[in-house]
Order: structure tokens, then sequence, then C-alpha cells
């Protein structure tokens, strides 16, 4: 079995030995800024883990591994374009950086780069690993549309919004352990079982986030908080404030949230104020740590020996106590 650290290691060490350069050097320079920048990592790490897990060669699994992670960064770079967001991991995003052309087209070169990466996968399982990328490549933007929708629509219900989390964070997640996998060959029973442990670990790990956005400290979460707030997000953080306040709360909450984007300390010190009124925190927390623990039974229930399982474990325990 590999560490996390061995894993990490080399995932670095493969990205820090590709280039990303090209000409012109406009489109590419970006790729470069981002992919250089570190981040957790997340998603091939837990690529390799679970090809790990289930007795497969690391190596064989690092080329979907590393598209993932590509992946992974083009949906940041455009996220970032349309939040206008300034700060992503505490620097400037390509977007801020550069403009929103530039960020555009980096974004779509990425996309193409990391199915580049996929076709050097080993050929007895490439197809599987395609259609699966392929697959969480739609469902990633179905999630976004569905991000930006919430953002004008007004009957936006609690589950409608854990289903957009569900497509646009927790189902990458899940496809790259399901990919570390396949990549081992395993069965199709204990693919199933660590698509779902990453699903309910990506939701846990989205509801955290959410919260990190209200209450993280910037100079941790590596970005301002009060984003969620001032871009009218309607996370599950204010759709439980709107659903247990009382009507006057209520109205507040809806007309704050129909101001123009755009930060304001004083709305965001308001919706604060109610969710801390209502609980909101405590509720939200409540909801992640049983996603936490949902996952945990779905690791459980995988068919190899317990000690091969103890790294992703601790792995998954890791993100769950993350304070960023």
């Amino acid at each position: 079995m590999n560490s996390v650290d061995n894993i990490q290691k080399l995932i670095n060490e493969y990205i820090d030995n590709q280039s990303f350069s090209g000409t012109p050097a406009e489109l590419y320079a970006p790729i470069e800024y981002i992919l250089r920048q570190g981040g957790k990592r997340m998603r091939p790490t837990l690529c390799l883990l679970a090809c790990d897990l289930f007795g497969g060669d690391i190596n064989d699994c690092l080329t979907p591994a590393i598209a993932a992670e590509i992946f992974h960064n083009f949906t940041l770079v455009h996220d970032d374009i349309m939040d206008q967001a300034p700060l992503r991991r505490g620097m400037e995003t390509v977007y801020h950086k550069w403009s929103s052309d530039i960020a555009l087209l980096s974004g779509d070169t990425m996309l193409i780069k990391a199915f580049q990466y996929v076709l050097n996968t080993n050929k007895k399982y490439y197809h599987e690993v395609f259609a699966e990328l392929c697959k969480v490549a739609l469902e990633v933007c179905e999630g976004q549309q569905y991000d930006l929708n919430f953002e004008t629509q007004d009957n936006v219900t609690l589950d409608s919004y854990l289903e957009m989390i569900r497509l646009k964070t927790a189902v990458l997640l899940g496809s790259v352990l399901k990919i570390g996998a396949i990549t081992a060959q395993t069965n199709a029973k204990n693919q199933e079982a660590i698509y779902n442990f990453g699903i309910s670990l990506g939701m846990a790990f989205q509801l955290q986030d959410d919260i990190f956005d209200c209450y993280g400290d910037v100079s941790v979460f590596g970005k301002m908080t009060g984003g969620d707030i001032s871009d009218n997000k309607k996370t599950y953080l204010y759709l439980k404030a709107l659903e247990l306040s009382s009507e006057e709360d209520k109205e507040i909450l809806i007309n704050l949230f129909k101001m123009p984007k755009g930060r304001d300390e004083k709305k965001i010190e308001t919706v604060l104020d109610i969710y801390k009124k209502y609980h909101v925190k405590e509720i939200v927390t409540d909801l992640m740590t049983q996603y936490y623990e949902d996952s945990l039974k779905h690791l459980d229930s995988i068919d190899v020996p317990e000690e091969r399982k103890v790294i992703l474990k601790d792995y998954a325990n890791y993100l769950y106590k993350r304070n960023k």
C-alpha cells in the first residue's frame, strides 16, 4: 500500500515534469499559472488511492488521474469567470489576472488537454475510463447550469440544491474513485461502492465549502468570505434559513438576495445575523457530518481486507476535518 504522502509526491512530480507552455503565450501562460499553484490535488489522490485499494498499479492510473486534475482546474477557471472571483487559493484568479476572454479560451484548452492525457490510458480499460470522464464532464456542466439558474429562481428547494451540488461537485469525486477502481480491474459491485463513497464524501465536502464561504478565515480559506452571499447564491444555508425564518426575516432575506451582485458588507452582516438567529450553521454542519458518515458506510461495504481501507478512511477523515 502507498501512503498519501507518496501518492501526492508522485502526482506533484509528474505535473512538475510536464510542460503546459506553448504559443500563443497568452493562451498557455494561464494554464501553467493555475496548474503550478498546487492545491489539494484531492481528485488525483483519490483516484490513485482507489487503484491502490484494489491492488492495482498506480502508475497505470496516473495519466487518467492527472486528466481529472486538469479537468477540475478547467472548471475552476470557468467558475471564476461566472462568479467574477478575484481570488482562488489565495492568488489572483486567471479571470482577474488576465481577462475573461483569455480565461475562457485557456479553460477550453485545459479541457482538451485533459482528454489528451486520457489517450495515454492502458488500452485494456481506456474505453471505460474515457466513457466515465465524458459522463462526469457533462454532469458537472449540468450542475453548473443549475447553479446559474438558481440565482434568478425564487422556488429553489433544499432537495434541488442537493441535486445541484451532487452534479457540480460530488460526481467528480465519485468518478475519479471509480476510474481508480476500473484501472485496478475490480468487480462492478466494488466500483459502485467506491463511487458512492465518493458521492457522499463530495456532498460533505461541498456543504463544508458553503460553510467556509460564510465563516472561513480568508488567510486560511484562500478567498474572501461572503462570496456566495454577494453573488446571491442560494446555498443550503440560505434555503434552510428561509425555511426556518419568521415572515419578517424571510422577506429581508429574499429582498437582500434580489440586490445586484457585488460585495456589500452590510448585506453580508445582515444575512449572517439571520443565519445565526436560526442556528443554520449548526444544522448544515450536522448534515455535512451525516454525509461523511454515509461515505464511511459505503467504504465499509467494499469487499477488500479492512486493513487496506485504513489509508483511504484516514484521508476521508482528513478532508472532513480540514479548515480550508
